[in-house]
């Protein structure tokens, strides 16, 4: 097996119906402060406390995309993982995300199509068993015929190394 190889994630063969992976992080305000800065997104309700105590959340409040970013990663680095890759995510936004909020981020399996290697999967974050952002995702997912071994640097397609 080829360093390569370990990092890959499930391919489309090794995927079930009602597969799950979740991650989890701690929502901060370094996160918060770097996700304006990479996204453009400075809007007063995510990085000034003044202008967030005056609106309807009565303080400052994760972007949802930075609460979205996390299905991303799980989806990225878990199920299916390495390899995988995203055709379209719905997501509907139930409640706030706040700094020092633990997000779980899940994802499960609920549809496989062998025919376009494709997996749709049901995303969900909780805060405290609370769903606070719910989708769905259809990624496109490898199979495992789809890696094929590289040749040896000393191979060409002339010559095999011991065949002089």
């Amino acid at each position: 097996m080829s360093q390569l190889d370990e990092l890959h994630g499930f391919f489309f063969e090794d995927l079930r119906i009602g597969q799950t992976a979740a991650y989890a992080r701690t929502v901060t305000e370094a996160d918060i402060v770097l996700f304006a800065g990479i996204s453009g997104d400075t809007n007063p309700v995510h990085i000034n406390e003044e202008f967030a105590s005056n609106t309807m959340f009565s303080g400052r409040i994760a972007h949802g995309m930075l609460t979205a970013s996390l299905i991303s990663t799980v989806i990225g680095t878990r199920l299916p993982g390495p390899g995988a890759i995203y055709v379209s995510q719905t997501l509907r936004f139930k409640a706030p995300v706040r700094i020092g909020d633990t997000v779980t981020a899940r994802a499960t399996i609920t549809q496989l199509m062998p025919e376009k290697r494709r997996a749709t999967i049901a995303t969900t974050c909780t805060v405290r068993n609370k769903v606070v952002l719910e989708g769905e995702a259809v990624v496109m997912v490898p199979p495992r015929a789809a890696i094929q071994p590289r040749p040896s640097p000393n191979v060409t397609a002339d010559r095999v190394p011991g065949e002089d």
